[in-house]
This record gives C-alpha cells, sequence and structure tokens, in this order.
C-alpha cells in the first residue's frame, strides 16, 4: 500500500461529509453535486483500500478508518484555511483589523476614527470590540489593544495608556460638590474598574487617600465602564472616572474632573501585535497614528497629581 495522499479534492470531500454526517449538505457547501462528492469519496476509497463510509438507507456513518481520519483532515483544513487567510490579510495593505475592549472602543477608538480615515486613507480600519482574549495567531485580527498587568510573552507589546482614575461629573455637579468631601453627601457612580476581577479600585481607595471616611455604599452599578460613564455623562451622579474613557468628555466640557488627586491603576493599556509584525508598513502606520492621539491627552494628565494603587496598600 502506498504511503502517498490522494487527492486533495478527495480529502475534502469526504472531510466535509464527515463533517456534517450527509453527502448532500456536503455536495452543497463545496458547491458539487452529490454524484461528485460521491465519486470523490469512492476514489478516496480505493486509495487507501478500505470504505471510509458505511451507506445505509436514509444515513451514512464512519467506518473504523474513516473515524480515525476525520479528526485530523477537520484539522488540518482548518490549519491550511487559517494560513491562506492570514498570508491573504499580511498581502493586503488596505484593511486593519483591530480588537479592543467594547468600551475603549466606543469612548476612546471610534470618535477618533475621523481623524485617523483623514490622516490614512487608503487603510480601511475594522474593529472588533470584545472582551474576549483573541489569539492573534489564530483569529481574523492584526493588533490588540489590551487592558490589564501586562507581561504578554511571544508578541511585540508596548505601553499605550496609563490608566488613572479620579472622581469626574458634568459641570452643573461640580457647582454643588467643590471639595472632596462633599462628595460624601453625593450620589456616587459604581463600576468594575478590572472586568472579571471584584478585588480593583473603589471609591474608598480614593477617599482614603483624602483623609476621608469611607463613602456610602448606596448608588448605581455598573458592570461595565461605559455605561458608568455615560451615567456621568447624564448628571446622574459622579463616576470614578477613568482617564482613558472620559478624556473626550472632558475636553468636549461634557464633564470635568475637579479635583488634583487620581490614581494610577496597576494594569495599563498596550498595543499588541504578533512579533514582526510592526514592521508592516499599514501597520507601522497606524502605530505612528495610535500613539500620537495619546499624546494628545498629556495636558489632561497634567492637571493632576498621582498616587500608585500599589501604594495604598502600605
Amino acid at each position: 500500500m502506498s504511503d502517498a495522499l490522494p487527492p486533495l479534492t478527495a480529502l475534502r470531500a469526504f472531510e466535509a461529509a464527515a463533517r456534517h454526517m450527509s453527502f448532500a449538505r456536503a455536495a452543497d457547501e463545496l458547491h458539487v453535486t452529490p454524484a461528485a462528492l460521491s465519486f470523490q469519496i469512492k476514489s478516496l476509497e480505493a486509495h487507501l483500500g478500505t470504505p471510509v463510509f458505511k451507506r445505509l438507507n436514509r444515513a451514512v456513518e464512519l467506518t473504523e478508518a474513516g473515524a480515525a481520519l476525520a479528526p485530523s483532515l477537520t484539522d488540518g483544513f482548518s490549519h491550511l484555511n487559517h494560513a491562506w487567510r492570514t498570508a491573504r490579510r499580511q498581502a493586503d495593505h488596505s484593511v486593519l483589523i483591530i480588537t479592543a475592549g467594547p468600551a475603549f472602543t466606543t469612548k476612546w477608538l471610534a470618535p477618533r476614527l475621523y481623524g485617523f480615515v483623514q490622516a490614512e486613507p487608503d487603510i480601511e480600519l475594522r474593529f472588533s470590540a470584545t472582551l474576549r482574549m483573541m489569539d492573534l495567531a489564530r483569529d481574523d485580527v492584526d493588533a490588540a489593544i489590551r487592558f490589564g498587568p501586562g507581561g504578554d510573552k511571544g508578541v511585540y507589546s508596548r505601553t499605550l495608556i496609563n490608566e488613572w482614575v479620579t472622581p469626574m461629573m458634568t459641570p452643573a455637579l461640580a457647582e454643588q460638590y467643590r471639595t472632596p468631601r462633599d462628595l460624601l453627601g453625593a450620589t456616587l457612580l459604581h463600576q468594575d474598574i478590572y472586568p472579571f476581577r471584584k478585588d480593583g479600585l473603589a471609591w474608598s481607595s480614593w477617599f482614603a487617600a483624602q483623609g476621608l471616611p469611607d463613602p456610602p455604599e448606596n448608588g448605581p452599578r455598573f458592570a461595565d465602564a461605559d455605561h458608568a460613564h455615560s451615567a456621568a455623562l447624564a448628571g446622574s451622579g459622579v463616576v470614578f472616572g477613568r482617564y482613558s474613557l472620559a478624556e473626550q468628555a472632558i475636553r468636549d466640557g461634557h464633564l470635568v474632573a475637579p479635583f488634583r488627586l487620581a490614581i494610577r491603576t496597576k494594569h495599563r493599556y498596550r498595543y499588541i501585535c504578533p512579533l514582526g509584525a510592526e514592521t508592516r508598513p499599514h501597520l507601522a502606520r497606524f502605530e505612528t497614528w495610535l500613539f500620537n492621539e495619546v499624546k494628545e491627552m498629556q495636558p489632561f494628565s497634567d492637571k493632576h497629581d498621582f498616587i500608585d494603587e500599589e501604594d495604598l496598600a502600605t
């Protein structure tokens, strides 16, 4: 028996039929007739020297040989498809797919999209807004903006924004709450600073740093940071605002951060892409634009005095 592989078309026909357990559905997927698909599978069986399907009255079942062959073929075709998509994406300098968290995409990236289009009209920027940690080696994305403690391995990683938090509110509320102590009587909006964790920064950290007692625990609670910031924009209360998510609203005068004390978080935003991909022309241009945008935020930081989150526990 020869070890030579059968034709790729025969392997493809078998893989689709084994995945669907139906010749008709496999034929539809491959855009061939059921007769043509059946011919390819018979060719595979002849090459293998044994049947791969049991033909029943209205169904098919895998034989022992077919069951041994199918999983590896499915994995193999998946790898081939991924390799092909990756090669095409690297050859295509007109589209960039960027993944980032929903809050950062909504509050930071999306408002700046017009500026990117003006600066780089020949690059189409697409966002994949998700909290899922996408695999740069497997998923169809070119680069990621991630929020976390860092320690990225096996990738190109560069700190984008050192995040910090401080009380933020509408200008009208700022007229009512002129001192940190005044906030003890305010409606405080609570949020999860760190997604999927419950031990992150809270209002009590900022009040303790000001030498004030813990604030009341009542007040609306939000699992999503952008929802908490939207509530603050609506004048519903004071948010322990995140610099990255509120900077545009403060720039536009819709929110203010009137107190100098801010807490620098132990988590930060990083720009990440596969090693070596950072030199690809369209990714390099995106990175340059991205970090130039961050530089424009510096005047906002200059108005505050910082303490680090790690120092609060000491």
